[in-house]
């Protein structure tokens, strides 16, 4: 399965993978290709993939024309599919059509409110146009749908620095005097700049004053390697013995799946009693809003379906990190993300302190 690559904040990719430098604020778009299939219900077929596949190669050989071509047939046929709609807007938004980007994620946003990514590349869409309210107003949408969409988050910091900076340069436009705004706009700048350092522009760049980011495509990432456990007593004190069962890797592991398979039966005790008193809920909620925000939106639901994969742990005493694949199907949406679940050993059982999506 392809996966987003990430990038640095100040770097957008090309359809060629080259690296070029954003002149406006550095937001990261998210293109999900296969990783987020939204299909209603659960009669997507394989020939759906390969159409969802052939386009995505179009897109990242930089063959606009024929992926739009392929899109728009296929769209013929299923004009509410999220999946390929998502994709012809990464489409416009590479072929330098900022605008019909913005309305193809915009009736996105309308139609499937639930979805995260398509808020995400609005701001982006519209941070390239320097439009820095509206892109605040779309990732504030993207948090609220996932508070712990760890892309949209870093976006919004982004935004927030960028109105910064033109409040600052406006404060000294009508007070040159004024020597405490100087150096807050200078450490701005000086942000902006470090994230840009070291990243070559190309001949693909944009000749528009304001550029509009360009989109990375997803590409196979591996799942990082498991760390071993600490050292265990040994003759020789300063090696290292070998990672055993006894690490507590296996019970992480099981209590990760037993948490999916609550959620996947709607079992709200068993769901919420693996989170840990001290849990810190995602977007600043107490943890009970938190808990009847989470109520709120599994109980309805007729059916749910969270699978877990690739998972890669690490224990460190009585604390564990596990990263890996989730893969979320309910009634009218199916949505793959890597996720990260932090862990304390509370007595015999591993709960969860603080979750990440897209880390």
């Amino acid at each position: 399965m392809n996966h987003p690559k990430t990038f640095s904040s100040s770097q957008s990719v090309t359809p060629s993978g080259k690296a070029r430098r954003s002149l406006a604020a550095p937001l990261r778009m998210v293109a999900l290709s296969i990783a987020v299939s939204a299909a209603m219900g659960a009669t997507m077929a394989w020939a759906q993939s390969d159409d969802y596949a052939e386009v995505n190669r179009l897109l990242r050989a930089g063959q606009l024309a024929d992926a739009m071509g392929k899109a728009d047939q296929y769209l013929a046929g299923k004009p509410r599919d999220p999946q390929m709609r998502f994709l012809k807007g990464v489409i416009q938004t590479e072929s330098g059509k900022p605008t019909d980007a913005i309305a193809t994620f915009s009736k996105l946003t309308e139609d499937f409110p639930e979805l995260p990514e398509p808020y995400n590349n609005l701001a982006v869409l519209y941070a390239g146009q320097s439009q820095f309210d509206k892109a605040r107003a779309a990732l504030e949408m993207a948090i609220r749908t996932n508070p712990s969409y760890a892309t949209a988050h870093e976006n919004l910091g982004d935004v927030y620095a960028k109105l910064a900076s033109q409040a600052y340069s406006k404060a000294l436009q009508l007070d040159a005097g004024n020597a405490a705004v100087a150096p807050k706009l200078s450490l701005i700048r000086n942000l902006f700049a470090a994230d840009a350092k070291g990243v070559k522009p190309t001949s693909a760049a944009p000749a528009a004053a304001a550029p509009v980011a360009a989109v990375k495509p997803p590409v196979t990432t591996a799942a990082p390697a498991t760390a071993t456990a600490a050292p265990t007593p040994a003759p020789a004190p300063a090696a290292p013995a070998p990672a055993t069962a006894n690490n507590g890797q296996g019970d992480v592991e099981a209590a990760v799946h037993a948490w999916a398979k609550a959620w996947s039966n709607k079992n709200m005790s068993g769901y919420l009693g693996a989170y840990a008193s001290n849990f810190t809920p995602p977007g600043g909620q107490t943890r009970k809003d938190w808990e009847a925000d989470r109520k709120a939106r599994i109980v309805p639901r007729n059916k749910i379906d969270v699978g877990v994969s690739d998972l890669a742990v690490t224990v460190n005493g009585d604390r564990a990190s596990v990263r890996f694949r989730q893969a979320y199907a309910s009634d009218s949406i199916s949505v793959s993300s890597r996720k990260t679940l932090d862990l304390v050993k509370s007595g015999n059982r591993w709960l969860i302190v603080r979750e990440s999506t897209g880390s």
